[in-house]
């Protein structure tokens, strides 16, 4: 039987044959004979990605620098011996759910999803931690004091000695935050599917070396936009009242986007109250359209700027077919035909458009005779295109938009109880990304999921169209001031207060939700990340005596239960961790029973030949066994035997 690994993969052994297209990094600029720039591969580079060591010898090139690139592409790169733990008490649903919320350092929790999530993931929105100067939870190996970086960066000597005329202020933490994200974004990429994106929040201090750092990983052909979210006015700088942040885009592959002709939309907002005020008026005015047309144009301008009914303010008129645009109804760019339209009452020739008609003459009159055309009052007027709103309900996003930046963290603490949580990100923005880019079963993923506001919004956008999308969570267990109100009310880390806000959320949204309540996945499994289940061995034979044999026969840890070494098969073998997982006893053995027979699990610590007969009686896929469960040699070659002889097929493991 073969061991299975128990590690995270070991990307450099497995990125070998995927130049280009699992490395954009490697693509650089260089000059040719002639002083041109041209595309070229940075081999540099290319040995760092196929290497399990730092590799030195940087060349001249285009390019983004810093002070510890190296070592953080190879923390991307280096296999880790850790495995994910599931904890049922503090999960939601753990045997239906599809949702995931993973507690741990993000960088270790992406290196054990590669596997299981490589390619699944549609959607990825992370709102980083800001680089204000000060360090960071997430410090990673490659963390330095300020004297050691500027011993590095070359600005003193091992001395102190200053070797530079001015030294920075804050390069070092530019340097920390890069080398913060670095890892973290390429492994990501890797989880993307083919016509996925990647939506990054930031702030203006490091949005330069962001767009440069994403351009890098995902390709700099693959940049989708850059949106900017006005928040509202701030009175406490003395320059520039900064306002707004970004979203920052990029694609997996834009080019499939392109080629299988993928397009953004989102439902235009407002909607539901601009139909109600225009039924409304309608009722109010006795059918009589002209005035109900009024009564919204007014209804329109006194609206506030910020209401989001506002931006639909060119829908002005009402029929009985609804709340319409009177559009162009001219030839777009001119030169269209000419011939003459009679008004309906005066009977006479009304003004052809300058541009000529949208339409030929057998093509309009079928549009008036549908009533889609809206003629003025007197035949001096050029008629109009009546453009329905609800025929016009979903439109391509703006790069800019205005969502007031207070709001969501009044909503949250109102759900909350309190102010637990500084600066919460808006949930109906994320909400608008999700239904921008995410269908059906779509995975979206966050590794900086800080108070939950992604799984909320995920949650939301599902009971809005109907959807199953899952979600996937990570928050490292970073503790709450002492001083709080979060610690005062019992939340003792980030991650607890983002749980208990996906609960509470859960029960708002399926409230509003009605008869699709029933339906909708506002579960989560918790998982940790941890150590790996298996003992450590530091010792050789020669060093190992009679007595220290006994505490070596199982390999696993004693507080290891079944469910963890379940976990970390799963992720071995890089299936899904929210597949179905049942369990079921034989004279007394318990065994697992994965994706209803796929693969079945025994870690019982004497596995007999009879359970080994019965499991193979139901000719799994896959089977895994504690190598430590066979008395001897003899029972395990016994035990493949049975395997062999009753289900051919099995792949057999042993951990």
């Amino acid at each position: 039987m073969d061991k299975l690994r128990m590690t995270s993969q070991d990307l450099p052994k497995s990125n070998v044959e995927k130049l280009i297209e699992i490395f954009p990094n490697v693509v650089t600029e260089t000059q040719d004979a002639m002083g041109n720039p041209k595309k070229a591969i940075d081999f540099d580079l290319l040995r760092q990605e196929l290497s399990d060591h730092i590799v030195e010898g940087p060349q001249e090139r285009y390019r983004l620098d810093w002070p510890g690139k190296r070592a953080s592409s190879f923390v991307a790169n280096a296999p880790i011996a850790k495995t994910l733990r599931p904890i049922r008490d503090e999960s939601v649903d753990f045997d239906n759910t599809k949702n995931l919320f993973i507690e741990g350092d993000n960088l270790d929790a992406l290196k054990l999803l590669q596997e299981s999530y490589l390619g699944k993931v549609k959607m990825i929105y992370i709102d980083p931690p800001y680089n204000t100067g000060n360090d960071f939870v997430y410090s990673d190996d490659f963390s330095e004091t300020v004297d050691e970086y500027l011993v590095r960066s070359l600005q003193v000597d091992s001395d102190g000695t200053r070797l530079v005329t001015n030294l920075e202020s804050n390069g070092r933490f530019h340097s920390d935050w890069l080398s913060m994200m670095y890892p973290r974004l390429k492994l990501a990429r890797n989880l993307l599917t083919e016509d996925g994106a990647i939506f990054i929040s930031i702030d203006d201090s490091e949005m330069s070396n962001l767009q440069r750092l994403a351009s890098e990983i995902f390709g700099e052909n693959n940049f989708v936009g850059t949106m900017v979210w006005a928040a509202g006015r701030k009175n406490d700088s003395k320059y520039i009242s900064s306002s707004h942040e970004y979203i920052l885009c990029f694609a997996r592959d834009l080019s499939t986007l392109r080629e299988n002709g993928v397009t953004w939309k989102v439902r235009k907002k407002g909607l539901s109250k601009i139909y109600k005020v225009a039924e409304h008026l309608v009722r109010m005015n006795h059918g009589d359209f002209d005035a109900a047309s009024k009564g919204l144009k007014d209804w329109f301008g006194a609206l506030p700027d910020s209401d989001e009914a506002k931006g639909n303010k060119h829908y002005s008129k009402i029929d009985e077919n609804g709340v319409y645009f009177p559009d162009n109804i001219s030839w777009p760019g001119g030169w269209g035909p000419r011939y003459q339209v009679l008004h309906p009452i005066s009977g006479k020739p009304v003004k052809v458009p300058s541009g000529g008609w949208r339409f030929q003459e057998a093509a309009m009159k079928e549009q008036i005779k549908a009533g889609r055309v809206d003629f003025g009052r007197t035949d001096d007027s050029v008629p109009t295109y009546k453009r329905y709103l609800h025929e016009t309900e979903f439109e391509v996003p703006y790069s800019v938009f205005y969502q007031d930046g207070r709001s969501a963290s009044k909503r949250l603490k109102a759900l909350m109880g309190g102010p637990v949580f500084d600066f919460p990100k808006d949930e109906t923005v994320i909400q608008t990304l999700v239904e921008m880019v995410t269908t059906g079963e779509d995975i979206v993923l966050d590794f900086f999921a800080g108070s939950g506001t992604t799984a909320h919004a995920v949650m939301a956008q599902n009971a809005k169209d109907g959807g199953q999308r899952r979600f996937v969570l990570i928050q490292i267990a970073e503790q709450t001031n002492s001083k709080s109100y979060a610690h005062a009310n019992g939340f003792s880390s980030i991650s607890a207060i983002s749980r208990e806000r996906i609960r509470r959320s859960a029960e708002v949204v399926k409230n509003k939700a009605g008869l699709i309540a029933e339906s909708l996945d506002t579960g989560f499994r918790f998982l940790t990340v941890d150590t790996t289940n298996l003992v450590d061995v530091y010792l050789t034979p020669d060093n190992t005596d009679q007595l220290q044999l006994s505490n070596l026969e199982r390999s696993i840890k004693a507080d290891r239960t079944g469910e963890d070494l379940l976990l970390q098969v799963l992720l071995d073998w890089g299936l899904e961790l929210t597949i179905s997982i049942a369990t079921e006893t034989f004279d007394g053995s318990l065994f697992y029973v994965i994706d209803d027979g796929a693969l079945i699990a025994s870690f019982e610590p004497i596995v007999s030949l009879e359970l080994v007969r019965e499991i193979a009686s139901r000719k799994p896929l896959r089977v895994v066994f504690c190598d430590s469960s066979f008395a001897s040699d003899d029972v395990r070659i016994n035990a493949e035997q049975v395997l062999r002889e009753i289900s051919p097929f099995t792949d057999v493991k042993v951990i």
